[in-house]
């Protein structure tokens, strides 16, 4: 297994798995197949809650690993239908979108009202169902970027749902009003026992300049991480950065220089293990989004991002068109390559 995870980082793979971070794993709480109990156990969390998140952390071919395998598919809405699911029309129908899942050997599915609604009968017992409860609709012209309610969670946990998830733009004119409405939702979500998950993304233009993506950079991102386990998210989902210095580029909000020359470096692992620092040292689950496909290289990008992932002490990967913008033959090998480094040994905490 180790091999084959070498083979696709490439010439990569030497320094990315032996790298030894520059903030202590001594300090964080890492995943495990005993997460809830060591964890979670002491926080306010409905007996309920705990129970779904084991539940998450008992499915699939990560099972009593305490990493995260999840299938999102909510770019119909995000996307469009047609930019989504034109390169593999079987994803239209929502019954492949879960198969996909299943056979992958997802710890969960994540996606719309109307996706997992319309087959919940028939999987909701097979795998755990996250629902998705707001959106950005690209069918507004001109387009506009704001997060609306598509779903309640009372409509989750009827159809069987273990858990909601939701997205704020942080950033954004529209943040605001989202943390208000999730923070709202979150909380009615763990009293009937669902497990809360986060897409703590960010947004505003200002934010790319001719330098660089501070979307993607581990300052800002992680400070939006810290946001998402202020409102009680039990899984944040982040993009994996890819540059620093937001705060001090931009020249807003307020940061310590001690955040560049001690808890990060210019290293992916340093990068995103800052995002599980603002974690609250990993007791809320950082799990990182697998990105855009790109054809051919999606297996290796896939690869990379989850070793980097796992050794700086993240909880898994949630991947979404690398895995059905293509036959599901592949999308299930490219699913189970992905777990496969956090089932592997060799793959360690840096």
């Amino acid at each position: 297994m180790i091999e084959t995870i070498k083979k696709n980082l490439g010439p990569a793979a030497d320094d990315l798995l032996v790298y030894k971070a520059k903030f202590s794993a001594g300090h964080l709480h890492l995943p495990g197949g005993d997460f809830v109990e060591r964890v979670m156990l002491p926080s306010d969390r409905h007996p309920a809650v705990l129970r779904n998140m084991q539940l998450l952390y008992n499915t699939g071919r990560l099972s009593g690993t305490g990493y995260l395998s999840i299938l999102p598919v909510d770019q119909g809405i995000e996307h469009s239908a047609g930019a989504s699911f034109a390169p593999n029309p079987i994803y239209f129908d929502p019954e492949n979108i879960v198969r996909l899942a299943v056979e992958g050997g997802c710890n969960a599915v994540a996606s719309t009202l109307g996706v997992l609604g319309a087959i919940a009968r028939r999987f909701a017992h097979r795998i755990p169902f996250i629902v998705k409860l707001n959106h950005n609709e690209l069918l507004t012209y001109p387009n506009k970027h704001d997060q609306i309610l598509f779903a309640n969670v009372d409509q989750a946990f009827d159809m069987g749902a273990v858990a909601v998830g939701a997205t704020i733009y942080y950033g954004s004119d529209e943040s605001t009003r989202q943390i208000q409405e999730i923070t709202e939702a979150f909380h009615y979500a763990h009293e009937l026992g669902l497990v809360t998950v986060l897409w703590a993304y960010l947004r505003n233009p200002a934010f790319q300049t001719k330098e660089a993506d501070y979307h993607l950079a581990a300052d800002l991102t992680g400070q939006a991480n810290h946001l998402a386990a202020t409102i009680e998210a039990d899984i944040v989902k982040q993009k994996q950065p890819a540059t620093n210095g937001g705060f001090t580029a931009l020249k807003f909000g307020k940061t310590d220089k001690r955040v560049y020359s001690e808890l990060t470096s210019d290293h992916p692992i340093d990068l995103t293990r800052y995002q599980v620092i603002n974690c609250y040292m990993g007791r809320a689950g950082l799990i990182n989004s697998g990105g855009a496909s790109s054809g051919e290289s999606d297996l290796a990008e896939a690869v990379t991002t989850a070793v980097i992932n796992k050794r700086a002490g993240g909880m898994g990967l949630i991947s979404g068109r690398k895995a059905f913008q293509k036959p599901m033959k592949d999308g299930v090998t490219l699913l189970n390559a992905i777990q496969d480094v956090y089932l592997c040994k060799e793959v360690t905490i840096a």
